[in-house]
């Protein structure tokens, strides 16, 4: 008989069963794990429907679970709130985008044209000053007493030449008597006509002179805007100076020069050679404000190789100094526009594997997708060339909740459901509260949303009989097994008040409060705007009894 094998030591044992207790653990750590992470979301699905299903159609064999279908109970087939805006016919431009950099229609720098010591300085720094305005002045008193050396110079010489003229008549009538040679007479011509150039040389030192006093007066050559002080009184300047004594530009009008691409260039020469201002509008950095509008100038004489693009210049009016020289500005050029074109916004224009697409309103309310195709877009609004019609609606707002053939309930942008009264925009911009009313309404099942409809328009229906905009408690106690008691206000979709009036889903109806009670609540859930707006209607409807 074959000996059995021998049992492991004790010690080896416990090892073993650790490790496979530590396994075991882990095991259920990932399994607990893994239902709370996947499983709960089921379970509260299948809760909240069993409690909005108890009795009536929820239990009708129809399966409440299975008509739900999904997270939020209403499904893949539920109706989805979304914004539609209908396509219109209109002119939109063709705008050219550059980036450009402001320049001073003329810059210059005023250095002296004598050298001198700096007397004074006349302007202030940031000054506007005219054409001729004095800006500084050199010391004169050397130049003066130049000017006083060449006057003297000129009278010495102005005063041989009145001798030898009085000489030369003399001599004339005497070689008129052969009383003298007349090479006499002609030597002192020669005299007269040396003395006459003599003066007219001093008499361009003594105009020399007074230009060089006259340059110890600086002043503007152009009107414009005065830089930073360059130098100070007391320095002696020289016209070789780099800085000079002060700088201006002329900042009105103010020119901005910019880059367009080459292929852009064609209809800008066309409308250019035809005549056209072409208009064009410079905004700041953030292109938030209009700086300027202004024309367009010319184009420059070829293009750049190494970028492809041209430069431009346009010139714009800056009676209010808004551009600065050298400042950065984003350029906007209407080169064209396109007339009679459909136009939607740009927030409805969508862009995937397919192509561009944009989602269509059907008449029955459902969706479809279009391939279409844009144009030049404006602002919020593209032109669409091909594949859309005037008056077709396209989804602006909830494209990631539909898809083909789904059905949809469409708000306008700013307005409530389609037939929804004109409470909208009484607080209805409010993001959290408009998200927490589509999250109740996707909450309900199909049969729910149908019974809020009704109910809701019931309510505009008394609302337009001059009743009271709440319901009365008989028809407040008054609900249908297994569906919910709420029904969509009249403020819209996004309004603050229809996801405050709008309770969860709840399937205990012998447990509603009283007509008061409801009453009471609703009132406090309204905004301020909404109690003072029902206070009016309350007076209103009370006056009308009276």
């Amino acid at each position: 008989m074959a000996d059995l094998p021998a049992l492991p030591p004790p010690a080896e044992r416990r090892k073993r069963f650790l490790v496979y207790g530590i396994a075991l653990v882990v095991l259920v750590i990932l399994a607990v794990a893994g239902w709370r992470l996947f499983g709960s979301g089921d379970g509260d699905a299948q809760k909240t429907q069993s409690a909005d299903g108890k009795g009536g159609k929820a239990g009708q064999g129809k399966g409440g679970a299975g008509k739900g279908g999904g997270r939020f109970g209403g499904g893949g087939g539920g109706v989805q709130p979304v914004q539609a805006v209908a396509a219109k016919v209109g002119d939109i431009n063709v705008v050219q985008t550059a980036l450009g950099t402001a320049t001073a229609l003329r810059t210059v720098t005023v250095k002296p044209r004598v050298d001198g010591m700096l007397a004074s300085v006349n302007y202030t720094e940031g000054q506007i000053v005219p054409a001729g305005h004095p800006l500084a002045q050199i010391d004169p008193v050397p130049f003066q007493l130049a000017l006083m050396q060449v006057e003297g110079q000129l009278a010495r010489d102005a005063a041989q030449l009145n001798n030898a003229r009085l000489d030369l008549e003399r001599y004339t009538t005497l070689l008129a008597q052969d009383s003298i040679a007349k090479q006499q007479v002609d030597q002192q011509a020669a005299l007269v006509k040396q003395l006459e150039g003599t003066v007219k040389i001093d008499q361009a030192i003594v105009d020399n002179a007074k230009l060089q006093l006259s340059y110890t007066h600086i002043t503007a050559p152009l009107g414009g805007k005065l830089g930073l002080r360059q130098v100070d009184p007391g320095n002696m300047v020289k016209s070789s100076d780099a800085n000079g004594v002060a700088v201006i530009t002329q900042v009105d009008p103010m020119s901005v020069v910019f880059t367009i691409p080459q292929d852009a260039l064609p209809k800008v020469l066309q409308r250019l050679a035809s005549g056209d201002k072409l208009p064009v509008e410079a905004w700041d950095r953030e292109q938030k404000v209009v700086l300027a509008k202004g024309t367009l100038l010319s184009a420059d004489n070829q293009i750049d190789v190494t970028t492809g693009t041209v430069k431009l210049k346009a010139q714009f009016p800056n009676p209010q100094g808004m551009m600065f020289p050298n400042q950065f500005v984003n350029v906007r050029m209407v080169t064209d526009t396109l007339k009679g074109v459909i136009v939607v916004p740009s927030a409805a224009i969508q862009r995937g594997n397919q192509g561009t697409v944009v989602y269509v309103v059907k008449e029955d309310n459902t969706v479809t997708l279009r391939k279409v195709t844009v144009g030049p877009t404006e602002g919020q609004l593209t032109a669409v060339t091909q594949g859309l019609q005037a008056g077709e609606r396209v989804i602006t707002d909830g494209v990631d909740r539909i898809r083909e053939g789904a059905k949809v309930d469409v708000t306008e942008p700013g307005a409530g459901l389609r037939g929804g009264g004109g409470g909208a925009g009484k607080g209805g911009g409010d993001p959290a509260k408009r998200e927490e009313f589509r999250k109740r309404l996707e909450g309900m099942t199909p049969e729910q949303r149908e019974e809020a409809k009704k109910r809701f328009q019931e309510q505009r229906q008394g609302q337009g009989q001059g009743q009271p905009q709440e319901r009365p408690a008989q028809s407040q106690d008054r609900a249908v097994p297994g569906q919910s008691t709420a029904g969509i206000p009249s403020q819209g979709a996004g309004s603050p008040a229809a996801a405050a009036s709008l309770p969860a889903p709840s399937s205990a109806p012998s447990n509603a409060p009283p007509a008061s009670e409801e009453r009471r609540k609703r009132f406090e859930n309204m905004t301020p705007e909404q109690r003072e707006e029902f206070r009016k209607r309350r007076e209103q409807r009370e006056s009308a009894k009276q």
